[in-house]
């Protein structure tokens, strides 16, 4: 068989375009911010993950624009050989000293970051432990990893509890889970898989892409919100949320770090992350630690979304993250929906199967500390128009 044959059989994208409800690759015509432009037309943005509002803050671009201007737009090679600026590591200290680890490793992509860690700690008697609803990073990165992977019930400690045991005489123990779930927007058991981790010996590794910038009180993620930092073994972080750039990092103790400075095959054989993005990132750390007012307000915000969207009979499912979906049921309404709102001026984004299962469709929308309360009214009243159109609610 040709083996683009697969590809030639792809009808799904193309039934959903002549339908005129294609969802994806929407192309923006501006920054990131609470309301961006998308053909002409203005729209509130509740699709972002740029939840401090710094992606286009003046301090962060001119600090690009310098390092723009320093050290020209790329490193033409990887952290391992020429690609390590003073900038690089520079960042790394100001991470680890935000962060309140002994060593940080930068990444040039957050995918990258879970891909080349959990594969380079993974020996072939090795079990790693994942979430059924961890990010696709964290699975590709236990797939490439040569031990072996369980998977348990979401959040599910008992299920957790009863997996280790069936393993512990295994060589090495890794458990790995979403800080916040991307998806769903709710928070892992921290307090629990500590005490697995504790029980069992194993080491605990969280990416907390979505809470580094938004939880705890300095803004440290779900380890300093659950005051359990000192039990986390590893925390990865990425750039492209909070951080205002792109690009990703892991966190933890410097003998660990070095290992997988020396093993991991996506920091050794890409490019370094370029210049613009790391001065970036550095200036964005500083805003954090001045102006924590942004957290409290992008809590605000959240906060009241999610009460006048359970108000108006929305399904928010279980979040406790600015990441809050509204469950549609099947996937043609949530399609439907996301054209709608954005005939009426809102961009939110659709999940489908299989990314959640069938019959539990949803709209996933996030927030920002820099949205307004006439943004988020507009959008709660497009919301509710659209929602009674489909008859996700009544």
């Amino acid at each position: 068989m040709d083996v683009f044959q697969k590809c030639l059989d792809f009808k799904e994208a193309d039934v959903v375009r002549r339908l005129g409800f294609y969802p994806y690759f929407r192309v923006i015509s501006s920054a990131q911010d609470p309301v961006v432009i998308i053909d002409g037309h203005e729209m509130v943005m509740l699709g972002s993950n740029n939840y401090l509002g710094l992606t286009n803050h003046p301090e962060v671009k001119a600090a690009a624009a310098e390092a723009l201007a320093l050290y020209g737009s790329g490193t033409a090679g990887s952290r391992f050989l020429n690609g390590t600026l003073d900038i690089h590591v520079r960042l790394e200290e100001q991470l680890a000293e935000f962060m309140q680890r002994e060593a940080v490793l930068t990444f040039s992509t957050g995918f990258q970051v879970n891909l080349g860690v959990i594969s380079c700690l993974l020996d072939r008697r090795d079990v790693v432990f994942l979430d059924n609803l961890d990010h696709a990073c964290i699975i590709d990165g236990a797939r490439l990893g040569f031990g072996k992977t369980v998977k348990f019930k979401h959040n599910d400690m008992q299920d957790l509890d009863e997996r280790l045991t069936g393993f512990d005489g295994a060589k090495g123990k890794l458990i790995v889970v979403d800080g916040v779930f991307s998806m769903e927007g709710d928070v892992a058991d921290l307090p629990g898989l500590v005490q697995l981790k504790a029980k069992h010996g194993a080491r605990l590794m969280v990416d907390d892409a979505h809470g580094i910038g938004v939880f705890g009180d300095h803004g440290r993620g779900t380890s300093e919100h659950f005051g359990l930092e000192d039990d986390v073994d590893l925390v990865m972080g990425t750039f492209s949320k909070s951080l205002a750039a792109v690009g990703g990092f892991i966190a933890g103790e410097a003998k660990v770090i070095d290992w997988i400075r020396h093993h991991a095959r996506s920091l050794i054989f890409s490019a370094s992350p370029p210049p613009a993005s790391v001065a970036s990132v550095s200036r964005a750390i500083e805003i954090i630690r001045r102006e924590p007012e942004r957290r409290g307000q992008l809590w605000d915000n959240t906060e009241y979304m999610r009460r006048e969207f359970t108000n108006l009979g929305f399904d928010t499912g279980s979040s406790g993250s600015p990441v809050i979906p509204l469950v549609v049921g099947e996937d043609r309404a949530a399609f439907v929906m996301t054209i709608r709102l954005q005939q009426e001026g809102v961009f939110a984004n659709p999940v489908v199967s299989p990314a959640v299962p069938p019959g539990r469709a949803m709209m996933r929308t996030s927030y920002m500390a820099t949205h307004t309360r006439d943004h988020l009214d507009l959008a709660l009243e497009a919301f509710a128009r659209v929602g009674r159109e489909v008859g996700v609610i009544s």
